[in-house]
C-alpha cells in the first residue's frame, strides 16, 4: 500500500489507538497530522520522531475537541486532510442515575460531536481533491452495551450512525466513510491495569486477563495497535473502494455471541 502524496489526520493521536494507526500510516507513506490537547514539547517530539523514522512529514496541531471551533481549525490549520480519523475518545464508568452531567456532555462532546465537527470540515477538502477517506474509531460498544457506560456507548452507536449517514451523502464522490470497532486493545493504559487487576482478583497475569478483562472476548487475546492501525490502512486502498458506510469489527469474536 502506497500513500505517498496523501495527507492524515488522526486525532488522539500521542499514545494508545490513535499513535498506532499513526504508525502504519506513515509506514504506508502518509504525511501526518497527530493531535490531543496538549502542548508540549514531547508532542512535537513524536512527530519530528515518526518523521524521521519514516521519511514522512509529521507535525502535531493541538485542538481541544469539545471545542467546535477548534475541532474546525485542526483540519483548516493541517491544510490536505486526505485522510481524517476520529479516535479521540475518554471514558467514565456510573450508573444511569449517578452519571455526573459535565462526564456526560464531555464523552457525548470528544467521542460523538467531534467526529461530527472534523468530518464536516473535512469534506469540502476531500471532494475538492477528488479523493478522500473519513475512518471512525468506534468500538464494540457501538454495537452492543455493558453496565455503567452508558455516555460512552451512547457517543459509540452514535459515531456508527454518523457513519452511515457520511457514506451515504458521499455515496457518488471518490469518498468513503467506515467505522472501525475494537473490542478490547492493548494500550498502555489497559497494560497498566493489570497488575492493580491482579491484586484485586488475587489472580496471576494470565488468569486475570483470559477470565476477567477479556471475559467478553471469545478469543480471550487482546487486539493489537498496529491491527487497528493495518484495517485502517487497507480501508484507505484501492481495494476497499467499494466499501463504505459499514463497521469492521475487531472484537476477537465479541459481537458474534
Amino acid at each position: 500500500m502506497n500513500l505517498r502524496g496523501r495527507t492524515a489526520v488522526v486525532t488522539g493521536s500521542n499514545s494508545g489507538i490513535g499513535l498506532g494507526i499513526a504508525r502504519e500510516l506513515a509506514n504506508a507513506g502518509a504525511d501526518l497530522v497527530l493531535n490531543s490537547f496538549t502542548e508540549t514539547q514531547d508532542d512535537r517530539d513524536l512527530a519530528d520522531g515518526l518523521a524521521k523514522e519514516f521519511g514522512v512529514t509529521a507535525r502535531y496541531i493541538r485542538a481541544d475537541m469539545t471545542n467546535p471551533d477548534e475541532c474546525h481549525a485542526l483540519v483548516a490549520e493541517a491544510g490536505a486532510c486526505d485522510i481524517l480519523v476520529n479516535n479521540a475518545g475518554i471514558q467514565h464508568v456510573a450508573p444511569v442515575e449517578e452519571f455526573p452531567v459535565e462526564r456526560w456532555d464531555s464523552i457525548i462532546a470528544v467521542n460523538l460531536s467531534s467526529a461530527f465537527h472534523t468530518t464536516a470540515a473535512a469534506l469540502p477538502r476531500m471532494r475538492a481533491s477528488g479523493w478522500g477517506r473519513v475512518i471512525n474509531i468506534a468500538s464494540v460498544h457501538g454495537l452492543t452495551a455493558s453496565p455503567y457506560k452508558s455516555a460512552y456507548i451512547a457517543a459509540k452507536h452514535g459515531v456508527v450512525g454518523l457513519t452511515k449517514t457520511v457514506a451515504l451523502e458521499t455515496a457518488e464522490d471518490p469518498v468513503t466513510c467506515n467505522a472501525i470497532c475494537p473490542g478490547y486493545v492493548l494500550t498502555p493504559l489497559v497494560e497498566a491495569q493489570i497488575p492493580d487487576q491482579m491484586k484485586v482478583h488475587g489472580m496471576d497475569r494470565e488468569s486475570v486477563v483470559r477470565e476477567v478483562m477479556l471475559a467478553r472476548q471469545p478469543s480471550k487475546q487482546f487486539a493489537t495497535v498496529e491491527q487497528i492501525g493495518g484495517t485502517t490502512v487497507f480501508l484507505c486502498s484501492d481495494a476497499a473502494t467499494q466499501i463504505t458506510g459499514t463497521t469492521i469489527n475487531i472484537d476477537g469474536g465479541w459481537t458474534a455471541l
